[in-house]
């Protein structure tokens, strides 16, 4: 289970600051170890109430690129693109996840969006986590456990400014200060043959 505590994970604080202009992107490349990570993979998979979502684009109606879950206290919702996420309750093994995040950030998350990338055509376009429920400079803890993607950044106004990661398994990136302000984000698709990934992005909504 989850909750093995021979499990424990020897590089918690090892980190790299990607981005520390217009913001604060900082990245934990070993936040859990590849063993928890693929425990941890599998239990989000199979455990979680997936959903595949539609939205509506130059009046068309589209699945969106991924599948998604939204968890989160109650009356937790959020709307984005058009689509309006009401909470499921926290189970398990996202509460171990969010609790261990917790341990080295000062807030207490209330909700987090889960998106499954079932393989290299699954993606997320260029975006900022802005809305007004996420509040003016909101911390965002983005986890990924499964297939190692790309995870491109790059600035609003200063196009010169951008930046590529990959996300490996068990990497945790946390987003916060003015990053929603000035920089976007995106997973884009890949041509490789790649794996399932899972991501959780655990934040707070007032």
């Amino acid at each position: 289970m989850y909750h093995n505590h021979h499990l424990t994970e020897k590089n918690l604080f090892e980190h790299k600051v990607i981005i520390a202009t217009d913001g604060n992107v900082i990245l934990y490349p070993e936040f859990f170890s590849v063993e928890h990570s693929n425990q941890l993979f599998c239990e989000l998979y199979g455990n979680i109430k997936w959903k595949q979502e539609i939205i509506h684009l130059f009046g068309k109606k589209m699945p969106i690129p991924r599948l998604t879950a939204w968890y989160g206290d109650e009356g937790k919702s959020y709307t984005y693109s058009g689509i309006e996420q009401h909470p499921e309750s926290w189970n398990p093994t996202l509460k171990f996840i969010k609790s261990k995040i917790e341990e080295i950030v000062p807030v207490r998350f209330n909700s987090v969006l889960i998106n499954l990338y079932r393989d290299g055509k699954d993606s997320m376009g260029w975006h900022s986590d802005d809305e007004p429920e996420l509040g003016k400079n909101p911390l965002i803890a983005s986890l990924s456990f499964g297939a190692t993607r790309r995870f491109y950044l790059r600035h609003k106004y200063d196009k010169s400014q951008k930046t590529v990661i990959d996300l490996e398994n068990g990497s945790l990136l946390l987003m916060q200060d003015q990053t929603q302000h000035f920089w976007q984000h995106q997973v884009g698709k890949t041509a490789k043959k790649v794996q399932s990934r899972i991501n959780l992005t655990f934040r707070i909504v007032n």
